[in-house]
């Protein structure tokens, strides 16, 4: 069996087209397409269903999909038991990141990687938190690094630092014009904010039901930069951490207020998937993002 036709297969499945998983491998669709075509020659069956939308399993391909991921695990897992037997921090480390926090950490952590363990390689995966809570929990990335909203960390969970959110409003907005605004003032405002499922939302209702708030979400859009155009355009408004603020500020005209009254925290976690071993070089990308926490 083919491991990286495989691999491809389950990006595909992931993201649901074949475009983007050309786009992640750095590829055209073509070639991608091809390759899909050889796989389901080499099990005698169709995998996906092209659609206009993208692609989507086959019954067939729905049949495969749970005995592929666990081969694809146990391999995993194998490959990191052999590297395990040495001290010599080797091999690639999956890192699933939410794209507010992948740059700058990512990037630097790549740059000091290159210097002080030049044999260790990083896959990144970007995606909101509810996918890279799946990632984790089926083995597909070894670390993850993402939003908790409890301050005691879980089993497997490293806190890096903590965040606050904040009212993103557009220039010259009166009510994100101070430094500060009362999470009730929040009430009744038009807000664009992420689609479900998203463990953002769930703490946001949460939120907003232990303090009476009425939240009035008019528009849902998991990518920030529409969020933050459409507050720029349409006056309207949403709720970011301070990573996700500074990158939209420098192509957006927008402003913002930290929510307090309560304060809306986040804390950043460097989580660990379940499955497997720690291998030396795991460890050693752990360690030097916690040296680079102060990016966050």
């Amino acid at each position: 069996m083919n491991y990286e036709l495989w691999k491809i297969f389950l990006d595909a499945v992931e993201l649901g087209s074949l475009s983007k998983v050309a786009m992640l491998h750095n590829t055209n669709q073509p070639q991608i397409s091809r390759q899909m075509n050889e796989l389901e020659a080499q099990c005698g069956g169709r995998l996906f269903n092209r659609t206009g939308r993208g692609v989507e399993l086959t019954d067939f391909g729905q049949h495969l999909l749970p005995k592929i991921r666990s081969w694809l695990n146990v391999t995993d897992q194998l490959n990191n038991e052999i590297l395990h037997s040495t001290d010599t921090p080797i091999g690639t480390v999956r890192i699933a990141s939410l794209p507010s926090t992948a740059h700058p950490l990512l990037s630097t952590l790549y740059k000091v990687l290159q210097e002080k363990y030049p044999l260790i390689k990083l896959s990144v995966r970007e995606g909101q938190g509810v996918h890279l809570e799946k990632w984790l929990e089926d083995g597909s990335v070894d670390l993850a690094i993402l939003y908790r909203f409890n301050p005691t960390p879980k089993q497997g969970d490293v806190y890096l630092t903590q965040a606050d959110t904040y009212l993103v409003g557009c220039e010259g907005d009166v009510l994100t014009q101070a430094n500060e605004v009362d999470f009730k003032e929040v009430s009744e405002l038009p807000l664009v904010t992420f689609c479900r499922p998203s463990n953002w939302r769930n703490f946001l209702d949460h939120m907003a039901y232990e303090n009476g708030v009425d939240l009035n979400i008019v528009f849902e859009a998991d990518s920030i930069s529409l969020q933050t155009h459409l507050v720029s355009e349409s006056r309207m408004y949403t709720m970011l951490g301070p990573q996700a603020l500074k990158k939209a500020s420098q192509y957006t005209s927008i402003q913002a207020a930290k929510i307090i009254n309560p304060a809306l925290k986040r804390y950043i976690s460097l989580s660990i998937s379940k499955h497997g071993y720690l291998t030396p070089a795991c460890k050693a990308v752990m360690e030097e993002i916690r040296n680079l926490a102060d990016l966050l």
